[in-house]
């Protein structure tokens, strides 16, 4: 190491070692007390440290110079924002596990256009995550909160859904988050859980659905009357739950596995396919063919270790 270096080593150590003397025209700590309350205060907290010196000295009001206001704002952090802010919570990913019907349901709900412009009818749809099974649905003229009270507490009803058997996921629109459903969901025993602000992707199942309902052939621009979207979403319903043939559950029906029959049907399945490979087994280069087949569990937002066998309600 240069001479030079070294004495300079021990210049730096030895002024680190020595406390700073305080200027003798430092202001004291009261004085910048009484800075940051009038920089803080209402009238000035919007305003930069040059625009609060001059206003202070057209008023015949003199404190510290406008770079020791600055000097004193950045001591506490103060310099950017002074004024209250909102701060959003930090939101976090809902991650959820359905591995049998009536376990996990989410629901949400759309707008179907009516007769005239601005005017909408509005689709509430309780849908099965594991099954896909849609269990409750109604078709109003307005959103509320009351309504979708009465469409959840009918549908648990119905489902014969026990207490703490049921996790209920939903975006965080007003009737989802709303108090009279909460309230609802506290005396049957359900568990709420919420999407993350403006992340589509956190009520992945709803969204499919809807998406399925409107780019059907006969999906109309517009519904003539309320009897009208009803009607076309009775029909529409008894077709997805009881005919289309999903991708997502090895191309079974919402009602066959919502109902416990999915086995069934495979077992017919891989005969039906057997019975074909022995006919004619020189067109399946592959052996025997089996049908596609079923999810075990069904997730929201499945975590990265794949070996995880337990949900995170959020």
């Amino acid at each position: 190491m240069p001479r030079s270096s070294y004495y300079w080593m021990l210049r730096a150590r030895d002024a680190e070692s020595r406390p700073r003397p305080k200027p003798a025209r430092a202001l004291s700590e009261e004085e910048k007390h009484e800075v940051r309350e009038v920089l803080n205060s209402e009238r000035f907290q919007d305003a930069s440290p040059r625009q609060v010196w001059a206003a202070l000295l057209d008023e015949g009001r003199y404190l510290c110079s406008w770079r020791t206001m600055y000097r004193i704002l950045e001591e506490y952090g103060e310099v950017r924002e002074r004024r209250n802010q909102l701060r959003h919570p930090a939101y976090q990913k809902p991650v959820l596990l359905a591995t049998k019907p009536n376990e996990l349901w989410s629901w949400d709900i759309t707008k179907l256009k009516g007769p005239a412009t601005w005017t909408y009818y509005y689709l509430y749809v309780i849908l099965d995550v594991f099954s896909r099974y849609a269990v409750g649905w109604m078709v109003a003229e307005k959103e509320s909160a009351t309504l979708a009270r009465e469409l959840i507490e009918t549908t648990c009803a119905r489902q014969s859904v026990n207490q703490n058997q049921l996790v209920l996921h939903s975006d965080r629109g007003p009737s989802m988050t709303s108090k009279t459903v909460a309230m609802l969901l506290a005396d049957l025993g359900v568990t709420k859980t919420h999407s993350r602000p403006y992340v589509s992707n956190d009520n992945p199942f709803s969204e499919a659905q809807f998406k399925t309902m409107k780019y059907r052939p006969d999906f109309p621009e517009r519904f003539g009357c309320l009897p009208d979207a009803r009607g076309w979403s009775r029909e529409f319903f008894q077709w997805y739950n009881h005919e289309h043939h999903h991708t997502g559950l090895g191309l079974m029906t919402p009602a066959m596995v919502h109902y416990g029959v999915a086995n069934e049907a495979q077992a017919r399945r891989q005969q039906v396919l057997q019975v074909a490979y022995e006919s004619n087994p020189e067109r399946f280069v592959c052996g025997v063919p089996s049908p596609p087949d079923q999810p075990e569990a069904v997730w929201i937002n499945k975590p990265k270790n794949e070996h995880s066998d337990t949900a995170v309600l959020l």
